[in-house]
């Protein structure tokens, strides 16, 4: 498909890719990685002053009301640097939620810190046994006297270390719910981790947990189709920054086949290997026009449920096909030297392995295509 972006959507995403050469070189996002926090307070800030925690939240609460193509450029920066800050989880997932969910003093309270840096939010939707389900199952609450009991549990809360509030999913007993929920109030137990390709993580456990009538969002029992659409954002999201990371082993691998000598030549000089170079490139590049149609889809407002579903699902297998490829192919053509920790590339590996199983793998998304016909 035809795509360019716009004057203003290139000039953002060349500021982010200009302070993330300068600020997040691959030693700089070591160090915030073995940092007591895990990530970085500075970048985050930036973020904000760049206006990227305001993209795409409405301009009624703070925000400038973009969409997913808004951002793309941008992910793929953050997927090139291997960006370890949660920056697709509080505006494209946990934000988006709470915008199209929230009554007008839940959104006043709390998207304009959003906005500005000074809020951070993470949703907590993923079950223990329940993979790639949004429909949450084992996670319930009840009504109360003074509002609601909440119990279950959550894992892999991408964000949630972090948080100043977690949107939990839930189940009522007629369908599913949203709430915000206070990750240090009474019954709230988070086991925080950082995942294989360096983001930090929570698994959160809620043991009679009392919230108040006011955290509820939404309509009781009726939140799976939000759930659905912001998954669905989210994932255009992932798509272009999982295409930013194969640019990056794309870039890394070409630079290695040109320095890497055996029998006296740069090992670049042999066809097979050429070949393989090639067949990376082409993957990746099917990929970035597959991120576009996802991109696009998601922001097109007269697509009914099922078709964006659909878009998203077939730009997902492509995606996780295409970063499977490409991963293997960049650390098998850095020899052992690929899976190394001083080397770039055995991060980017990993940052792939994520995206590719991230919202969904390929048999999930294959599935729910076919099911969408």
């Amino acid at each position: 498909m035809n795509f360019e972006l716009t004057d203003e959507q290139q000039q953002l995403a060349d500021s982010v890719r200009k302070y993330l050469a300068n600020a997040y070189d691959f030693d700089k996002r070591k160090a915030i990685i073995n940092s007591p926090s895990g990530v970085g307070d500075k970048v985050w800030a930036t973020f904000a002053e760049l206006g990227l925690t305001a993209m795409t939240l409405p301009e009624a609460d703070g925000g400038f009301g973009g969409g997913a193509v808004d951002l793309m450029a941008v992910m793929q920066a953050c997927g090139e640097a291997l960006v370890v800050e949660p920056l697709l989880d509080n505006i494209g997932l946990a934000g988006r939620l709470l915008a199209r969910a929230g009554n007008d003093a839940q959104r006043s309270a709390w998207l304009p810190g959003l906005a500005d840096g000074s809020v951070q939010l993470a949703f907590a939707g993923v079950e223990p046994g329940h993979r790639y389900e949004l429909a949450p199952q084992s996670t319930t609450v009840t009504s109360s006297a003074d509002g609601w009991l909440l119990n279950g549990q959550k894992c892999v809360v991408i964000g949630a270390p972090t948080a100043t509030r977690l949107i939990v999913s839930a189940h009522n007993g007629n369908g599913a719910s949203l709430f915000l929920v206070d990750p240090k109030a009474a019954g709230v137990t988070l086991k925080a981790y950082r995942t294989v390709d360096g983001l930090r993580a929570a698994d959160v456990s809620f043991s009679h947990v009392k919230l108040g009538a006011d955290a509820l969002l939404g309509t009781a029992g009726e939140a799976l189709p939000l759930i659905e659409e912001a998954v669905d954002f989210a994932t255009a999201l992932l798509c272009a920054d999982a295409v930013g990371a194969m640019q990056s082993a794309c870039d890394a691998t070409l630079d290695y086949l040109k320095t890497r000598k055996q029998f006296g030549v740069p090992i670049g000089s042999f066809q097979a290997l050429q070949h393989r170079m090639v067949d990376m490139v082409i993957a990746t590049e099917e990929a970035r026009s597959m991120a576009i149609l996802a991109a696009a889809k998601v922001d097109d407002a007269g697509l009914s449920a099922s078709e964006r579903a659909r878009a998203i699902s077939s730009a997902k297998v492509k995606i996780a096909e295409a970063a499977t490829r490409v991963r293997e192919e960049a650390v098998q053509l850095h020899g052992g030297m690929g899976m190394t920790e001083e080397l770039k590339v055995s991060h980017t590996f990993r940052r792939l392995t994520m995206a590719a199983q991230r919202f969904g793998d390929a048999d999930h998304h294959l599935e729910r295509y076919a099911a969408l016909a």
